[in-house]
């Protein structure tokens, strides 16, 4: 009886908690027709965050991805002085709220900053312009690759890699050939994660961004923008649209277990 009830219970607060919301969101998307909605994608502004978005996402997920591998072999393969205070700082993104580190940034290269006077004098903008998105953005997802890479790593243990450098391979390919294959399945769950992070980050961008129309809004920042501007169904498609695409990446992510079961059930 008490795994019945509990089972109920574990339904019944994943359809109110997890189905509702998007549910609710694509009905008002399409409350005037799918035409209506699919029109509100053909402004120029909501094109523009969708094209900047799509670009900081595949930026930050490209140098998290590559920072992530190197930084979960370090921490794997070596001890050193210092460890145990690096492995706290790279999940201070997780504690931290992304408004703060969006401040930050602004207290490092807004125009009243450290570095924002210095920067503006060489033409060099960061605060209010695409590469303060691309920082905040980068801050709030560094965490994931390094943290689902490492413990995987760690279990590996290094004998093949240390074969392959006494065979005469170069730290690149003990990398790719040796070190990167056993850990596949960690690694891309970690960029899915990081994935789904950047598309859906707001609370950094916002800060750091000046919500410029056409120029520095991003889909979460355009989806506040039509809202407030009560245009209640191009926010809702909008917000659909960065729904599906999260939820792609979360699906893309569980896909190897299921075909693993898949191959499982066949052979």
């Amino acid at each position: 009886m008490t795994r019945y009830v509990l089972w109920g219970a574990s339904w019944l607060f994943i359809l109110v908690v997890l189905v509702t919301p998007p549910v609710m969101v694509l009905s008002e998307a399409l409350r005037d027709g799918i035409g209506a909605s699919v029109a509100t994608l053909a402004d120029p502004d909501a094109q523009a965050a969708i094209w900047l978005t799509l670009k900081v996402t595949l930026i930050t997920v490209a140098v998290n991805t590559l920072f992530g591998i190197l930084a979960a072999w370090l921490l794997a393969r070596f001890r050193f002085f210092g460890r145990q205070a690096l492995l706290a700082l790279l999940e201070l993104p997780l504690s931290m709220s992304p408004v703060v580190s969006g401040l930050v940034w602004l207290l490092l290269f807004g125009a009243q900053g450290w570095f924002g006077p210095a920067l503006e004098r060489m033409n060099i903008h960061i605060a209010f312009a695409v590469p303060g998105i691309v920082l905040a953005t980068l801050f709030v997802t560094l965490p994931y690759v390094v943290r689902t890479v490492l413990p995987v790593m760690e279990l590996q243990g290094r004998d093949a890699e240390e074969a392959a450098f006494l065979a005469g391979a170069r730290f690149w390919q003990v990398l790719w050939y040796v070190a990167l294959p056993g850990v596949r399945g960690a690694l891309l769950s970690g960029v899915l994660l990081t994935t789904a992070r950047a598309l859906g980050e707001f609370g950094a961008v916002s800060v750091v961004s000046g919500h410029i129309p056409g120029e520095t809004e991003t889909m979460p920042l355009h989806i506040e923008n039509l809202y407030n501007g009560y245009q209640s169904v191009a926010a809702f498609t909008m917000a659909a649209l960065l729904g599906v695409l999260a939820m792609a990446a979360v699906l893309l992510r569980a896909a190897p277990a299921w075909f693993a079961r898949w191959r499982e059930k066949t052979i």
